[in-house]
C-alpha cells in the first residue's frame, strides 16, 4: 500500500508548511512539512510548498515500508494512513515497540483506535499540536 492523498494532507495539516530552517519540538533542524534535514543537504535559500510536498513524498516512503513490514493484519486505506502518520512523526522504534501495533496485530481494531491519544508527549511534556494530530488518526482509523 501506497499513503493516500488524505493521509498526505494529514502530515501536511500536523506538520505545517515551514519554509526555512527551524528546529523541531525536540530541536531537531526541520524544513517543509516536517523533513528532518540530513548532514549534506542545504536549504540555505529555503523551499516552495510544491518542493516541500515532494521531499514529504519521497519521506513518507520508509513510514510506509515500516507500516507493511510491522503490520501482520488486513488494513484498509485509512488504517494505513493513520498508521504511517504515526510512524512518520514517532519513529519506526515507537511503532514497533507499541500497544497499539500489538492490538492492530490481533485484530482489535477498536481497542487499537484507542491508543492513538496515549502518544502525546515530546520532551517530557504533552504538547497540544500531538493531541491535535493524534485525534485526527484515531478519526481517519476509525472513519
Amino acid at each position: 500500500m501506497e499513503m493516500s492523498d488524505k493521509g498526505l494532507q494529514l502530515i501536511k495539516d500536523s506538520e505545517g508548511f515551514v519554509g526555512h530552517v527551524y528546529l523541531d519540538a525536540v530541536g531537531k533542524p526541520t524544513i517543509g512539512y516536517g523533513h528532518l534535514i540530513k548532514a549534506g543537504e542545504d536549504f540555505s535559500d529555503g523551499l516552495t510548498e510544491e518542493q516541500a510536498t515532494e521531499l514529504l513524498q519521497n519521506d513518507v516512503k520508509w513510514a510506509e515500508n515500516a507500516v507493511a513490514a510491522a503490520v501482520r493484519v488486513p488494513l484498509n486505506q485509512n488504517q494505513f494512513d493513520a498508521l504511517v502518520d504515526f510512524t512518520f512523526n514517532l519513529g519506526s522504534g515507537a511503532l514497533q515497540g507499541s500497544t497499539l501495533l500489538t492490538l492492530v496485530n490481533q485484530g482489535k481494531m477498536d481497542e487499537a483506535a484507542d491508543e492513538f491519544p496515549k502518544w502525546v508527549h515530546a520532551g517530557g511534556k504533552v504538547l497540544q499540536g500531538l493531541v491535535t494530530r493524534r485525534n485526527a488518526e484515531r478519526e481517519l482509523w476509525l472513519a
